[in-house]
């Protein structure tokens, strides 16, 4: 993405030479140097570090004059906006990000706004890093967990993965919202079912993971690679149509497809589907579901085992009802 513009060639006294007292003049060296700067400000939203100055052959009596004619705004404790103050929220969260240091990243509300998932952007920046890092004016949160699957780039920006902020954003949000934020991420074109699943499976063991899992068919239902091989074998066996399976459907990942019945098969077990969360989850799917014409049919891997061929016509059933049926104009 383009920065917010280069800036004039000053008469600043950028290095060491040339710069006595109040005195300044233009040189080849300044010359240089700014076109320098503002290439490598144009690809950070306008921002660079003290690092990057100093690796550019400022010092800090340069980095001060440049300040206080304007040319430079502290934005963070080393951290300096080229030209003028950021202004624009990506400007800004970059801002935010390299005053955190290496490996930093934005995270949680500030990663679900990046990402699209919310509309808003809240302020202070929220920002993940692997080590004690705490800038005034920006929430810092410390991860030990941090994986390098976890950290990515969105817009330019150094960010969470999209399975990492759903993840992180749990906490803070009760069933149904969190029910809302899984299925919008996964509606996205950012996040695929398999990565959040990786992240669930990896951080098993906190909170925020076992409330996710249930809405992503994990915590003891069979494995998907088992469920999209076994029911596709039991419906050509018993002559049946041939399901999509996996498919994505307002906002839902569907167990299992036929779509020109607008048929929807959702294979369960009591270990996946017992308790309050996973109850009011498959609910509110129907219902939603069942609102824009699909029919919802849940059959347990108990029934699909012990009583296939009564499981099979009663599927045959369903789908010739569902081909004769008049659909809506």
């Amino acid at each position: 993405m383009a920065g917010r513009g280069g800036f004039a060639c000053d008469r600043a006294a950028v290095t060491g030479e040339g710069f006595v007292g109040n005195r300044d003049y233009v040189s080849v060296s300044s010359k240089a140097v700014n076109a320098t700067i503002a290439e490598r400000a144009s690809k950070q939203y306008g921002n660079v570090t003290t690092r990057e100055l100093l690796g550019l052959g400022l010092d800090e009596a340069a980095i001060r004059y440049r300040v206080k004619i304007g040319r430079l705004h502290r934005e963070h404790r080393g951290v300096y906006a080229v030209g003028r103050r950021p202004v624009t929220p990506l400007e800004r969260a970059s801002a935010a990000v390299m005053a955190c240091g290496p490996g930093a990243a934005l995270s949680h509300g500030s990663a679900m706004t990046l990402w699209g998932y919310w509309k808003r952007w809240e302020t202070p920046f929220e920002v993940t890093v692997p080590v004690d890092r705490r800038p005034k004016g920006i929430i810092v949160h410390q991860s030990i967990t941090l994986h390098w699957r976890d950290l990515t780039t969105q817009l330019g920006i150094r960010v969470t993965s999209p399975a990492r902020t759903v993840f992180d954003i749990a906490p803070r949000q009760g069933d149904k919202a969190l029910r809302r934020t899984v299925n919008g991420a996964l509606h996205s074109p950012w996040l695929h079912e398999s990565e959040l699943k990786e992240l669930v499976t990896r951080l098993g063991h906190l909170p925020q993971a076992r409330r996710i899992a249930p809405l992503l068919g994990l915590a003891g239902s069979p494995p998907r690679a088992h469920w999209e091989d076994d029911f596709p074998a039991f419906c050509a066996s018993h002559g049946l149509p041939a399901p999509v399976m996996g498919a994505h459907l307002n906002g839902y990942i569907v167990d299992a497809l036929f779509p020109a019945q607008r048929v929807i098969v959702e294979l369960d077990s009591w270990a996946f589907h017992q308790g309050p969360l996973a109850f009011e989850t498959d609910r509110e799917r129907d219902a939603e579901t069942l609102a824009s014409g699909f029919a919802t049919v849940r059959i347990t891997w108990e029934r699909l085992g012990q009583r296939p061929d009564e499981e099979a016509a009663r599927l045959r059933k369903i789908l010739a009802g569902r081909d004769q049926a008049p659909r809506a104009a």
